[in-house]
Formats: structure tokens, sequence, C-alpha cells
């Protein structure tokens, strides 16, 4: 049994989310869906032997940190030991560099290339991790961008417009300013 991949779905003021992981680590996380069934129905499409199980002490700790994440504060997830086997080296080092993108701050597919000493061409690969990643949130995809700062894609439930609610709770909006006419009351 201590082998075996858990998983717990969980409620916070976003809605029900899940986590499941091993004796490695987190080895997924799935976002807010619908409702509980959703969600596990979601998770379970991504881990179809994981058994629902008490969850050791880094995942109460995660998940104490996505509820305070989901309410508006700010949470880190830097030190949820993570299982990333099956992943690529370039994709774990593209998880690494986005793993330290900070709460309300946002970096974009191009920088994070760079950073990893790739060319703008890597861009769109790291496009690609972001999107197969499998731990949304606690690696913080959301918060890398197309090129311009554009929002880009998002592969989790509710697409671009999820994104940019979390980006919100983050305090980063995109959303024009009012115009300058209004702010002298005209």
């Amino acid at each position: 049994m201590a082998d075996t991949t858990g998983y717990l779905i969980f409620e916070t003021e976003g809605g029900f989310c899940g986590i499941a992981w091993n004796g490695a680590g987190v080895a997924r996380f799935q976002l807010p869906g619908g409702d509980a069934a959703t969600t596990r129905r979601l998770l379970l499409r991504r881990m179809p032997d994981a058994v629902p199980r008490e969850p050791p002490d880094f995942v109460v700790a995660a998940v104490e940190a996505v509820r305070r994440y989901f309410a508006g504060e700010p949470a880190d997830f830097s030190a949820v030991p993570l299982d990333l086997s099956g992943q690529d080296d370039f994709f774990r080092a593209v998880y690494d560099a986005a793993r330290k993108v900070p709460w309300g701050r946002t970096t974009t597919y191009g920088a994070l290339a760079r950073e990893l000493g790739a060319g703008p061409e890597a861009a769109r690969d790291v496009g690609q991790a972001m999107a197969k990643n499998p731990v949304a949130l606690i690696i913080p995809c959301h918060r890398v961008l197309a090129a311009g700062g554009k929002v880009g894609g998002f592969s989790a439930p509710g697409g671009t417009t999820s994104k940019l609610r979390m980006l919100a709770l983050e305090g980063i909006s995109f959303e024009p300013p009012p115009p300058t006419q209004q702010s002298f009351g005209f």
C-alpha cells in the first residue's frame, strides 16, 4: 500500500481540487472542476491507478497552501516535493525555472527559454512544457505569458478564463485602465 499512488479531492474557495502523490512527491494536481465528481474524473483520467488515501504531511501542507491560494492569500509551493518522473530533462528544467516565478509576478515563454540558455525558437517548447504541466499551480504555469505580456493559452479546465482568475487572485489584471477623463470625474 505504501507504493500505491494516493489521491485526495478537497474543497477550496475556487472549487474542488484534486491531488495525487506517491513516495517521491506530488505526481498530479487538478485545478478546480465544476464539482467534486468532475475533479475526481479529471484527476483519475491521468492517474487511473490512484486510490483515495490519508495524505502524508507534505500533501497536507500542499493542500493548506492551495486553500490559502484560492482564498486570495499568498501561497508558496516551492517546498512541495514533486514526482516528475517521465518528464524529459528539458521539461524538468522548464518546470524548475517556472517554480521560481513568485506570487504576483509573471514571465514569458521566451524569457524562460532565455533563462535556460535557449534561443527564442525554444519559446514554443516552453509553451509545450507548460501545456503538459502535471501539477499546475504547484508549478505556476499560469504565471507564464505569451510574448508581449499577452495571456497565451491555458490547458486547465476553463482555459484562459481560469488563468485570468488565478492571476487576478495574485493582483495581476489585464483590464485596461479607466479612461483618464473618468479619473477627473467627467
